[in-house]
């Protein structure tokens, strides 16, 4: 029988990665038995704290202490957040995060769910790997871990006994991975089917807002960010841009990427694909009349970079997100 560590860090947690996780984990364990096996794993939550409260005060956990379990095959860690930010909430769970480490040298496997990522990060074990984590917490993630390779289009990222995943609920995909990998695929289907998942999701991209870094104190930069946002529909040339701002283009890229994380060409491409979403979502305009409104003229290379961007198609995007496609 394989051993599942639910951990309860400190912070305020995401109620619903942990009931979410352990719901979905013991229906897999009753299907198991149901079919006559012997129970598959044995669920725990735990933590370093006797309760901890939630900042809602609507609930509160009480934790195993983590420090009394002997064994762990699977350590998840839910999804987090501080009102004091990302950085405050590494400090704050050093104990646990130092614990995390240990157990996966010992032998554990260790999957983050959405926001998660910062604890498993902050052990050094993603170090030079790829992970995912929400979109909303990119460029915070970015700034705290620049030596993580950040695929945040990705739904689930998983290599050598470590699993990350994207925000919100599709902490349910990256569950159903587990329970076929500790279960069985038959057992999988079975919960996609019970809690109604899509197991063929693959991207957050669709789902995600381009928020760019603007917390820097580049001049240069901000000017740059700022052209570009009020002259989506032109075709913007970054030579004659840097001479505007009197720095050379290899300098003014140079800038640019350390500001922003990002190419002024990615940068431009996130923002104009941005507007175009946006237009898509709420307009009847067709996805020609958007194209040219956002400054491209060539159908072919609109649609790519906009499938690049959002895993979709100009018109599938719009069919999923529009108005006038919703029931009401």
């Amino acid at each position: 029988m394989k051993q599942v560590t639910i951990l309860v860090p400190t912070g305020n947690v995401n109620l619903s990665s942990v009931v979410g996780t352990l719901e979905i984990l013991t229906e897999a364990n009753e299907y198991w038995k149901k079919n006559g096996n012997s129970i598959g794993i044995e669920i725990r939550l735990a933590g370093v704290l006797e309760e901890q409260k939630q900042n809602s005060s609507f609930y509160s956990f009480n934790p195993v202490d983590v420090t009394v379990i002997k064994k762990h095959d699977l350590v998840i860690i839910p999804s987090i957040v501080s009102a004091k930010g990302f950085a405050n909430l590494i400090t704050d769970n050093k104990v646990l995060i130092n614990w995390i480490k240990e157990q996966y040298k010992d032998g554990a496997e260790i999957a983050s769910i959405c926001t998660g990522a910062f604890l498993l990060a902050a052990t050094g074990l993603l170090e030079n790997k790829t992970c995912s984590t929400h979109w909303q917490a990119e460029n915070d993630f970015r700034t705290l871990f620049p030596n993580i390779d950040l695929q945040i289009d990705k739904l689930i990222l998983a290599g050598q006994g470590l699993y990350t995943n994207g925000g919100a609920f599709s902490f349910l995909n990256l569950i159903l991975l587990l329970v076929e990998k500790y279960f069985d695929r038959q057992t999988a289907i079975y919960c996609s089917k019970v809690f109604q998942i899509d197991m063929s999701r693959d991207l957050q991209s669709p789902f995600a807002i381009f928020q760019p870094q603007k917390n820097h104190e580049d001049e240069v930069v901000a000017k740059a960010q700022s052209y570009i946002e009020q002259n989506l529909s032109e075709k913007i040339s970054f030579e004659k841009l840097a001479s505007k701002l009197a720095v050379s283009r290899r300098n003014f890229d140079r800038r640019f990427i350390k500001a922003t994380g990002i190419t002024p060409v990615e940068y431009m491409q996130r923002v104009k694909i941005e507007a175009a979403k946006s237009l898509l979502e709420r307009g009847r305009k067709s996805v020609f009349e958007i194209m040219y409104e956002v400054g491209y003229s060539d159908e072919r290379a609109f649609r790519d970079v906009f499938k690049k961007k959002t895993g979709l198609s100009p018109t599938d995007y719009k069919l999923r997100f529009n108005k006038e496609s919703s029931f009401f």
